[in-house]
């Protein structure tokens, strides 16, 4: 893969200047010092949020990478990985991919629909694999040169994580060797898998590079579990620190499923990736 070649980015003028003040001053009426943050990824102005523990760190952090739902920052999703993350030290910054929510740019799942429409189902896979690769992932690594900036974020301690397409775009991350300690991947895939071979071959390919340690998390009733059986093996074999989990099917039927019904589900794994992280940052 050639990788994707990322302009420099601008922070928002509240994050560059006076972020302390403003973050002190929002903690107690906003969840975690809640804050939005603009920057850039190419020409293209692109958004996301912010968490932080009380403190001047330094602190490891956590880029959160969504699925692919049009509008990650109008839910609870963000968060709620903050509730999970910040009271164990851990910065979070979710930066939202192009077309997604506030994010300048064209949608993902708009432009497969516009190829499906012009070439059929095989080329609109075959352009959202490549969008994914290159275009996607050059937003989450313009949100991993956000949080470097940050003066209280520890930054040999940075973590990827994420779920659905977020799973795909931390395997990625991962891959690409830019600095994450760690990675915690979520149902990766599991809609495609069974009916995407190029997507299934490629993330097998980045399993089998990936040289940091990967929590692979899926629900008991995922839409496949082949993500878990095909390339858990191969991140366990990369390092003995890799982990795969299949969670017992148990609780409410939506949290069982894919990504774990969402910001709903997310205590059922929370716990374990937390102590993951504890023991593979240490």
């Amino acid at each position: 893969m050639i990788r994707p070649r990322l302009a420099g980015f601008v922070l928002a003028a509240a994050l560059v200047a006076g972020f302390h003040a403003a973050a002190s001053s929002r903690f107690d009426d906003a969840p975690f010092g809640k804050q939005r943050v603009t920057f850039k990824s190419g020409g293209l102005t692109l958004v996301g949020y912010l968490f932080r523990p009380a403190g001047d760190g330094p602190f490891p952090a956590v880029v959160w990478n969504h699925g692919s739902e049009p509008n990650p920052g109008g839910g609870r999703q963000f968060d709620t990985v903050a509730s999970i993350f910040v009271p164990a030290g851990y910065v979070v910054f979710a930066p939202m991919r192009r077309g997604h929510s506030d994010s300048e740019g064209e949608y993902i799942v708009s432009a497969r629909d516009k190829e499906a429409a012009r070439g059929g189902r095989g080329a609109a896979q075959r352009l959202m694999n490549r969008l994914l690769e290159t275009s996607q992932l050059a937003d989450q690594l313009a949100g991993l040169d956000v949080v470097r900036k940050l003066p209280f974020v520890d930054t040999s301690r940075l973590v990827v994580a994420g779920c659905s397409f977020g799973g795909i775009q931390t395997l990625l991350g991962a891959e690409a060797n830019v600095g994450y300690r760690a990675a915690i991947s979520i149902s990766p895939a599991a809609l495609n898998w069974g009916h995407n071979p190029e997507l299934e071959s490629r993330l097998q390919r980045a399993a089998r590079t990936i040289d940091v340690p990967v929590f692979l998390i899926q629900p008991a009733k995922d839409a496949s579990l082949g993500p878990a059986k095909v390339l858990g093996p191969i991140l366990e074999s990369r390092d003995h620190a890799s982990r795969t989990k299949i969670f017992p099917a148990e609780g409410p039927t939506e949290e069982q499923e894919h990504c774990f019904g969402g910001a709903r589900g997310m205590h059922v794994w929370g716990p374990d990736a937390v102590a993951f992280l504890k023991e593979v940052l240490r």
